[in-house]
């Protein structure tokens, strides 16, 4: 409900809001349609922007500084400009110099968080530990955000109890208390849930005595969270595998990091120029992070050069199959990548099956396809993909962020015009994705 309120705003979004320290953040993000002409085939260079799912949980962290901290490559994204809103309703200074972020949590006031900016975005949830652990109580209510089914935040309120925060829920609200500062403990999850990971991580590093996570998340950003909190004077030991100790210290202080790249970012200009028949290099990027994807399409015929920041993609005049593709938690294929996937293997020569066994909801978007030519069979966690000669543009609608992108990359590949409205949940992930299509040849452009 909360994404389909977003997406009923007026064609232009400004956010402008004060912040502590007097001066002025504004986000402006267009919420209108975007209009592909396709059939072109790609070809140009992208530099990766810094990455959304690294950069939220890297902003809440700074709530454990008490001063100030510097992030740099952070992205110009709605979701990151709705938790710098949060951070400046706590009372936090914010400011945004091109892709730099400082943010100044001194004057740390407030411990709860509006309903209105907790809806704005799911990750929101990661604000719990770190205000919890800062303050020793927090109010907020359910997070908002894409539409993927069920993601309950069970894990990360049991992890929070085990350490000590008295959590009642009342009316859609938390009630959060803390008798003095949390305490560490063996905390085991029964699926290595990434926003709980980072939940105890932040609530933990500030804890009394060692914190120790069993079956943690293993995603590049939760080693992007652990070295932000070490540089604030943390430790935080086996980030990235799937046991985490964290010795908790009483104080943390400012520092200064810069955000991974976005991985899910690079797949998706990836699949722009393979489903053209393209080409394209990736700059600022980190192969190793898309180690379970790469694989895919070189299966499906295209050719593929690394380096340490950058990846060269070369795209066959017709794609194969990419056989059966199974959504893992790190290092497995990723959730996020399974819907550009799916708009590529659309115009394959042969089948594809997606296995999807993270969200009940993450094929959505397979219905707009079809309205494209897409030949896709849907049931419970499966999909079915036969790849079809030609896909055509069409009037579609992005569902959720990942759905939206994998329309507009069959948007890129189709005959004739496609029109996809409710951008705004695209515009959440991706920045200026309209500029960097624009740069590789595509004939995109907003309209109302």
């Amino acid at each position: 409900m909360a994404a389909k309120m977003a997406c009923a705003k007026s064609a232009q979004a400004t956010f402008v809001f004060v912040v502590a320290t007097g001066m002025l953040f504004e986000g402006v993000f267009e919420v209108n349609k975007l209009v592909i002409d396709g059939g072109i085939p790609l070809s140009g260079e992208i530099a990766v922007h810094g990455a959304k799912n690294s950069s939220l949980p890297l902003l809440a962290a700074t709530i454990l500084s008490g001063g100030e901290c510097v992030l740099h490559n952070c992205p110009a994204l709605s979701d990151v400009d709705a938790a710098c809103k949060i951070l400046s309703y706590l009372g936090c200074g914010i400011r945004r110099e091109g892709s730099t972020v400082t943010v100044n949590t001194e004057n740390l006031s407030h411990f709860d968080v509006p309903d209105d900016l907790m809806q704005e975005m799911r990750s929101s949830i990661v604000f719990l530990g770190a205000i919890a652990a800062r303050l020793g109580r927090v109010r907020i209510s359910f997070p908002g955000g894409c539409d993927l089914g069920a993601r309950p935040i069970d894990l990360h309120l049991s992890a929070l109890r085990q350490l000590g925060l008295d959590i009642r829920e009342e009316h859609g609200y938390l009630n959060c208390v803390s008798d003095g500062r949390l305490k560490g403990s063996n905390i085991s999850l029964s699926f290595p849930s990434v926003g709980a990971t980072e939940n105890i991580i932040l609530a933990a590093a500030t804890a009394r005595g060692q914190t120790v996570i069993n079956n943690a998340a293993q995603e590049p950003e939760i080693v992007d969270l652990a070295e932000f909190l070490n540089r604030c004077g943390a430790k935080i030991y086996g980030a990235g595998k799937s046991r985490i100790w964290i010795d908790g210290v009483e104080t943390l202080y400012g520092s200064e990091h810069k955000v991974i790249p976005d991985r899910i970012v690079a797949v998706t200009y990836l699949c722009c120029a393979a489903v053209t028949g393209g080409e394209v290099q990736l700059l600022h990027t980190r192969p190793d992070d898309i180690g379970s994807v790469l694989p895919v399409l070189e299966e499906m015929g295209c050719m593929i050069r690394c380096s340490d920041d950058t990846i060269f993609l070369k795209a066959p005049k017709r794609l194969n199959g990419g056989g059966t593709i199974r959504t893992m938690p790190y290092p497995g294929f990723p959730t996020d990548a399974q819907a550009p996937l799916m708009a590529l293997s659309t115009l394959s020569d042969s089948t594809t099956v997606f296995v999807e066994n993270i969200f009940e909801n993450r094929f959505r978007h397979a219905g707009e396809l079809i309205r494209m030519g897409a030949n896709i069979r849907t049931e419970g966690k499966i999909a079915v993909v036969q790849g079809v000669p030609s896909l055509y543009g069409a009037s579609v609608q992005a569902t959720d962020l990942r759905g939206g992108a994998a329309l507009i990359i069959a948007g890129l590949a189709a005959q004739g015009k496609t029109i996809i409205s409710n951008m705004c949940h695209v515009q959440r992930g991706y920045e200026d994705i309209e500029g960097n299509l624009k740069a590789m040849g595509a004939q995109v452009y907003w309209t109302d």
